[in-house]
Protein backbone atom coordinates (compact mmCIF):
# COMPACT_ATOMS: atom_id res chain seq x y z
CA UNK A 1 0.00 0.00 0.00
CA UNK A 2 1.40 3.38 -0.93
CA UNK A 3 1.67 5.92 1.86
CA UNK A 4 -0.32 8.54 0.00
CA UNK A 5 -4.11 8.39 0.21
CA UNK A 6 -4.17 9.98 -3.25
CA UNK A 7 -3.24 6.59 -4.67
CA UNK A 8 -6.48 5.13 -3.32
CA UNK A 9 -8.38 6.78 -6.16
CA UNK A 10 -6.62 4.75 -8.83
CA UNK A 11 -8.13 1.33 -8.23
CA UNK A 12 -10.80 1.04 -5.58
CA UNK A 13 -12.19 -2.49 -5.31
CA UNK A 14 -15.17 -4.02 -3.56
CA UNK A 15 -14.69 -5.23 0.00
CA UNK A 16 -14.01 -8.95 0.44
CA UNK A 17 -16.90 -10.92 1.96
CA UNK A 18 -16.04 -12.86 5.12
CA UNK A 19 -17.51 -13.95 8.44
CA UNK A 20 -19.67 -11.20 9.93
CA UNK A 21 -19.65 -12.41 13.52
CA UNK A 22 -19.30 -9.88 16.32
CA UNK A 23 -15.65 -9.28 17.14
CA UNK A 24 -14.21 -7.41 20.10
CA UNK A 25 -10.61 -6.24 19.81
CA UNK A 26 -9.34 -5.89 23.37
CA UNK A 27 -5.80 -4.76 24.11
CA UNK A 28 -3.76 -5.39 27.24
CA UNK A 29 -4.78 -3.67 30.45
CA UNK A 30 -1.17 -2.70 31.08
CA UNK A 31 0.38 0.65 30.21
CA UNK A 32 1.03 1.52 26.59
CA UNK A 33 4.48 0.69 25.33
CA UNK A 34 6.65 -0.95 22.70
CA UNK A 35 8.70 0.58 19.92
CA UNK A 36 6.74 3.04 17.82
CA UNK A 37 6.70 2.75 14.04
CA UNK A 38 4.59 5.65 12.85
CA UNK A 39 4.13 5.14 9.13
CA UNK A 40 1.25 4.98 6.66
CA UNK A 41 -0.97 7.29 8.71
CA UNK A 42 -4.57 7.14 7.50
CA UNK A 43 -6.27 9.40 10.04
CA UNK A 44 -5.42 12.18 12.49
CA UNK A 45 -7.71 13.57 15.19
CA UNK A 46 -7.54 15.40 18.52
CA UNK A 47 -9.33 14.10 21.60
CA UNK A 48 -11.16 17.15 23.01
CA UNK A 49 -11.02 15.63 26.48
CA UNK A 50 -7.25 15.60 26.92
CA UNK A 51 -6.06 17.58 23.90
CA UNK A 52 -3.85 14.74 22.71
CA UNK A 53 -3.31 14.02 19.03
CA UNK A 54 -4.06 10.49 17.82
CA UNK A 55 -2.83 8.93 14.59
CA UNK A 56 -4.53 5.91 13.08
CA UNK A 57 -1.80 4.09 11.20
CA UNK A 58 -0.83 0.83 9.53
CA UNK A 59 0.94 -0.11 12.77
CA UNK A 60 -1.72 0.77 15.32
CA UNK A 61 -3.26 3.79 17.02
CA UNK A 62 -0.54 6.19 18.15
CA UNK A 63 -1.10 8.75 20.91
CA UNK A 64 1.00 11.91 20.62
CA UNK A 65 0.67 14.14 23.70
CA UNK A 66 1.95 17.70 23.56
CA UNK A 67 4.50 16.76 26.19
CA UNK A 68 6.21 13.38 26.25
CA UNK A 69 6.92 10.60 23.82
CA UNK A 70 4.38 9.01 21.47
CA UNK A 71 2.95 5.65 22.55
CA UNK A 72 1.03 2.91 20.81
CA UNK A 73 -2.38 2.67 22.50
CA UNK A 74 -2.80 -0.71 24.24
CA UNK A 75 0.40 -1.80 22.46
CA UNK A 76 -1.85 -3.17 19.70
CA UNK A 77 -0.51 -3.51 16.18
CA UNK A 78 -3.57 -3.18 13.96
CA UNK A 79 -4.17 -1.50 10.61
CA UNK A 80 -6.37 1.58 11.08
CA UNK A 81 -7.50 2.62 7.59
CA UNK A 82 -10.14 5.10 8.74
CA UNK A 83 -10.09 6.90 12.09
CA UNK A 84 -12.03 9.75 13.68
CA UNK A 85 -12.77 11.14 17.14
CA UNK A 86 -16.42 11.59 18.11
CA UNK A 87 -15.82 13.01 21.61
CA UNK A 88 -13.66 12.55 24.71
CA UNK A 89 -12.28 9.00 24.68
CA UNK A 90 -14.87 8.13 22.00
CA UNK A 91 -13.31 6.97 18.73
CA UNK A 92 -14.53 5.32 15.52
CA UNK A 93 -12.32 3.41 13.12
CA UNK A 94 -12.13 0.90 10.30
CA UNK A 95 -9.42 -1.22 8.75
CA UNK A 96 -7.95 -4.66 9.28
CA UNK A 97 -7.10 -6.78 12.34
CA UNK A 98 -3.53 -7.44 13.39
CA UNK A 99 -1.73 -10.68 12.60
CA UNK A 100 -2.46 -12.06 16.08
CA UNK A 101 -6.18 -11.14 16.03
CA UNK A 102 -9.09 -13.25 14.92
CA UNK A 103 -11.97 -12.02 12.81
CA UNK A 104 -12.74 -10.96 9.24
CA UNK A 105 -10.14 -9.25 7.08
CA UNK A 106 -12.23 -6.06 7.09
CA UNK A 107 -13.33 -5.03 10.58
CA UNK A 108 -16.18 -2.80 9.35
CA UNK A 109 -16.99 0.06 11.70
CA UNK A 110 -15.52 -0.35 15.17
CA UNK A 111 -15.96 1.85 18.24
CA UNK A 112 -13.93 2.61 21.34
CA UNK A 113 -15.23 4.46 24.38
CA UNK A 114 -12.03 4.14 26.42
CA UNK A 115 -9.57 6.09 24.30
CA UNK A 116 -8.69 3.25 21.96
CA UNK A 117 -7.78 0.61 24.54
CA UNK A 118 -10.59 -1.70 23.45
CA UNK A 119 -12.79 -1.82 20.40
CA UNK A 120 -16.22 -3.27 19.62
CA UNK A 121 -17.64 -3.93 16.19
CA UNK A 122 -20.69 -1.80 15.44
CA UNK A 123 -21.46 -2.97 11.92
CA UNK A 124 -20.30 -4.26 8.54
CA UNK A 125 -17.65 -6.66 9.84
CA UNK A 126 -16.27 -8.61 6.90
CA UNK A 127 -17.87 -6.16 4.47
CA UNK A 128 -16.63 -2.58 4.77
CA UNK A 129 -13.18 -1.04 4.80
CA UNK A 130 -13.75 2.68 5.28
CA UNK A 131 -10.70 4.59 4.03
CA UNK A 132 -12.41 7.89 4.79
CA UNK A 133 -14.37 8.26 8.02
CA UNK A 134 -16.00 11.33 9.56
CA UNK A 135 -18.47 11.94 12.41
CA UNK A 136 -20.52 15.11 12.76
CA UNK A 137 -24.09 16.19 13.54
CA UNK A 138 -24.76 12.81 15.14
CA UNK A 139 -24.03 11.07 11.83
CA UNK A 140 -21.21 8.85 10.61
CA UNK A 141 -19.95 9.32 7.06
CA UNK A 142 -17.72 6.71 5.45
CA UNK A 143 -16.29 6.00 2.02
CA UNK A 144 -16.07 2.29 1.20
CA UNK A 145 -14.88 1.05 -2.20
CA UNK A 146 -15.84 4.34 -3.85
CA UNK A 147 -19.31 4.51 -2.30
CA UNK A 148 -20.28 7.14 0.28
CA UNK A 149 -22.31 5.66 3.12
CA UNK A 150 -24.07 7.50 5.97
CA UNK A 151 -25.40 6.19 9.28
CA UNK A 152 -27.30 7.78 12.15
CA UNK A 153 -26.39 5.05 14.64
CA UNK A 154 -23.26 3.36 13.29
CA UNK A 155 -25.24 0.18 12.61
CA UNK A 156 -27.72 0.92 9.84
CA UNK A 157 -26.36 2.50 6.69
CA UNK A 158 -27.69 4.37 3.67
CA UNK A 159 -25.79 4.20 0.39
CA UNK A 160 -25.35 7.58 -1.22
CA UNK A 161 -23.21 8.79 -4.12
CA UNK A 162 -20.61 6.68 -5.88
CA UNK A 163 -17.56 8.93 -5.91
CA UNK A 164 -13.94 7.80 -5.53
CA UNK A 165 -12.53 10.27 -3.02
CA UNK A 166 -9.32 10.72 -1.07
CA UNK A 167 -10.87 12.74 1.77
CA UNK A 168 -14.16 14.14 3.00
CA UNK A 169 -15.18 17.15 5.10
CA UNK A 170 -18.56 17.95 6.64
CA UNK A 171 -19.80 21.49 7.23
CA UNK A 172 -20.00 22.33 10.95
CA UNK A 173 -23.22 24.24 10.27
CA UNK A 174 -25.11 21.94 7.90
CA UNK A 175 -25.08 18.13 7.81
CA UNK A 176 -26.15 18.25 4.17
CA UNK A 177 -23.09 20.17 2.95
CA UNK A 178 -20.06 18.02 2.20
CA UNK A 179 -16.79 18.51 0.33
CA UNK A 180 -14.79 15.65 -1.16
CA UNK A 181 -11.34 15.64 -2.75
CA UNK A 182 -11.17 13.78 -6.05
CA UNK A 183 -8.70 13.51 -8.91
CA UNK A 184 -10.99 15.72 -10.97
CA UNK A 185 -11.08 18.45 -8.33
CA UNK A 186 -12.91 19.46 -5.20
CA UNK A 187 -16.51 18.22 -5.25
CA UNK A 188 -19.39 19.64 -3.23
CA UNK A 189 -22.70 18.15 -2.15
CA UNK A 190 -25.62 20.09 -0.71
CA UNK A 191 -27.91 17.08 -0.29
CA UNK A 192 -26.01 15.00 2.23
CA UNK A 193 -23.78 13.27 -0.28
CA UNK A 194 -26.45 11.96 -2.61
CA UNK A 195 -25.07 14.02 -5.49
CA UNK A 196 -21.84 15.96 -6.02
CA UNK A 197 -20.68 18.66 -8.41
CA UNK A 198 -17.20 20.06 -8.98
CA UNK A 199 -16.48 23.32 -7.17
CA UNK A 200 -15.12 25.93 -9.56
CA UNK A 201 -11.97 27.91 -8.78
CA UNK A 202 -10.88 25.55 -6.00
CA UNK A 203 -7.29 24.29 -5.87
CA UNK A 204 -6.66 20.61 -6.54
CA UNK A 205 -6.63 19.21 -3.01
CA UNK A 206 -5.70 15.81 -1.67
CA UNK A 207 -6.77 16.24 1.96
CA UNK A 208 -9.38 18.51 3.52
CA UNK A 209 -10.80 19.36 6.95
CA UNK A 210 -13.53 21.73 8.14
CA UNK A 211 -12.98 23.30 11.55
CA UNK A 212 -15.75 23.95 14.07
CA UNK A 213 -15.30 27.68 13.46
CA UNK A 214 -16.06 27.30 9.75
CA UNK A 215 -12.58 27.53 8.24
CA UNK A 216 -11.78 25.05 5.49
CA UNK A 217 -8.21 23.83 5.27
CA UNK A 218 -6.94 21.76 2.38
CA UNK A 219 -3.61 20.21 1.50
CA UNK A 220 -2.58 19.79 -2.11
CA UNK A 221 -0.41 16.90 -3.37
CA UNK A 222 2.70 19.11 -3.24
CA UNK A 223 2.22 19.92 0.45
CA UNK A 224 0.79 23.44 0.23
CA UNK A 225 -1.91 24.43 2.72
CA UNK A 226 -4.92 26.30 1.32
CA UNK A 227 -7.59 28.00 3.44
CA UNK A 228 -11.14 29.18 2.79
CA UNK A 229 -13.40 31.12 5.12
CA UNK A 230 -16.40 31.25 2.78
CA UNK A 231 -17.24 27.59 2.32
CA UNK A 232 -14.83 27.03 -0.55
CA UNK A 233 -15.84 29.96 -2.78
CA UNK A 234 -12.35 31.50 -2.50
CA UNK A 235 -9.00 30.19 -1.29
CA UNK A 236 -5.72 31.58 0.02
CA UNK A 237 -2.46 29.65 0.16
CA UNK A 238 -0.73 29.52 3.54
CA UNK A 239 2.27 27.41 4.53
CA UNK A 240 3.79 24.23 3.12
CA UNK A 241 4.90 20.88 4.50
CA UNK A 242 7.57 18.53 3.19
CA UNK A 243 6.89 14.96 2.13
CA UNK A 244 3.96 13.14 0.58
CA UNK A 245 0.77 14.06 2.49
CA UNK A 246 -1.05 11.29 4.37
CA UNK A 247 -3.54 12.83 6.83
CA UNK A 248 -4.79 16.24 8.01
CA UNK A 249 -6.77 17.56 10.95
CA UNK A 250 -7.37 20.94 12.55
CA UNK A 251 -8.97 22.39 15.66
CA UNK A 252 -9.12 26.16 15.90
CA UNK A 253 -5.73 27.51 14.86
CA UNK A 254 -4.00 24.18 15.52
CA UNK A 255 -3.30 22.23 12.34
CA UNK A 256 -1.68 18.79 12.22
CA UNK A 257 -0.36 17.05 9.11
CA UNK A 258 1.02 13.55 8.69
CA UNK A 259 3.44 13.01 5.82
CA UNK A 260 5.86 10.29 4.80
CA UNK A 261 8.43 12.15 6.93
CA UNK A 262 6.44 12.23 10.17
CA UNK A 263 3.95 14.61 11.76
CA UNK A 264 4.14 18.41 11.80
CA UNK A 265 1.94 20.88 13.67
CA UNK A 266 1.00 24.53 13.33
CA UNK A 267 -0.42 26.93 15.90
CA UNK A 268 -1.23 29.73 13.45
CA UNK A 269 -3.73 28.15 11.11
CA UNK A 270 -1.24 26.40 8.86
CA UNK A 271 1.11 29.25 8.06
CA UNK A 272 4.17 27.82 9.84
CA UNK A 273 4.85 24.26 10.97
CA UNK A 274 7.08 22.61 13.54
CA UNK A 275 8.07 18.94 13.62
CA UNK A 276 6.04 16.94 16.12
CA UNK A 277 7.37 13.51 15.21
CA UNK A 278 10.02 12.56 12.66
CA UNK A 279 10.36 9.13 11.09
CA UNK A 280 13.78 7.54 11.12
Amino acid sequence: MTPSRWALLGGLVAAIAALAALVTFAGPDTAEGGPIELAHVHGLAVDPGNGDLYAGSHYGLIRLPEQGEPTRVADRVQDFMGFTVVGPQHFLASGHPGADQEGPSNVGLIESTDGGRSWDELSLGGQADFHTLEARHGLVYGSNAGRLMVSADGRNWENRATLPMADLAISPENAETLLATTQQGLARSTDGGRTFGLLENAPLLQLITWTDTGTLLGLDPDGAIHASTDGGASWQQRGTVNGAPEALTAAGNAVHVATENGIVSSTDGGRAFQTRYATD
